[in-house]
């Protein structure tokens, strides 16, 4: 898995940045099992870089998740050569700061939604979006309740628009918030709304849930706040493959 790509900076050059990754199973905030590299020509400080990578991985490796499980041995390591010739970045902050910020949080988040795609017995890719939270730490507990649950995620890979999975994983997440002001989407079909459960068309969720790739966004209606978290189906192909081996 990788990816690179060349960006404007400053006023007189442009870096480049490219990354590639490895992952599979047991990945789960800290990243467990998962090895990342990422390198950049870009001129830039230690300090500056670290905040940079402190960003873009809160943003990215730090919302992805494929069985809630972990290990010891993740690392994300980047590495910043300078040659680009860019004017200097020095500091956390500052148009140029901003501008590489930006680009190693797009390409994080890219490598990591493949690692999430790319999951042990996985077909499909699941976007989970809160948004309207009363602040971010109430939605992240809430997207990666949802993540995480077995039920939801085994809902996704059977094709099912089981709304109340949803809405449970949620409301056991431990985050404060009104059910009843919640609306729960598939794509972009509603399917729950203040709390409770709509009449929807079935066909259609179906042809939702058919694709390799499928959103659930739960919308509080209680705030600002906005998380996305990424993570994928559970299939019978996941517990053959860690049923038949011994680690």
């Amino acid at each position: 898995m990788g990816k690179a790509r060349c960006l404007p900076v400053g006023k007189n050059g442009s870096f480049r940045i490219g990354g590639i990754c490895k992952g599979a199973g047991m990945i789960h905030p800290n990243m467990a099992t998962l090895l990342s590299f990422v390198t950049t020509d870009a001129a830039i400080s230690k300090s500056a870089l670290q905040a940079a990578l402190r960003h873009a991985v809160k943003h990215s490796f730090n919302r992805i998740s494929v069985d809630g499980d972990t290990s010891t041995n993740d690392t994300l390591a980047i590495l910043a050569n300078g040659c680009a010739e860019n004017a200097p970045i020095k500091q956390a902050s500052g148009a140029d700061y901003e501008v590489f910020t930006k680009a190693l949080t797009e390409l994080c988040q890219d490598l990591a939604k493949q690692v999430a795609r790319d999951g042990e017995g996985a077909r499909k890719l699941i976007t989970i979006k809160v948004r309207r939270a009363p602040d971010e730490r109430t939605a992240e507990k809430i997207a990666v309740t949802i993540a995480t649950s077995p039920l939801v995620k085994t809902a996704i890979a059977g094709e099912d628009a089981n709304w109340g999975r949803i809405l449970a994983a949620a409301g056991r997440s431990g985050a404060k918030f009104d059910p009843a002001q919640v609306e729960v989407k598939l794509g972009n079909l509603v399917v729950a709304r203040r709390g409770g459960g709509l009449a929807f068309s079935e066909e259609r969720a179906l042809e939702i849930l058919k694709r390799d790739e499928v959103t659930i966004t739960v919308d509080l209606h209680q705030g600002e706040a906005e998380v996305t978290e990424w993570t994928c189906d559970f299939t019978e192909g996941y517990i053959r493959i860690n049923a038949d081996y011994r680690s």
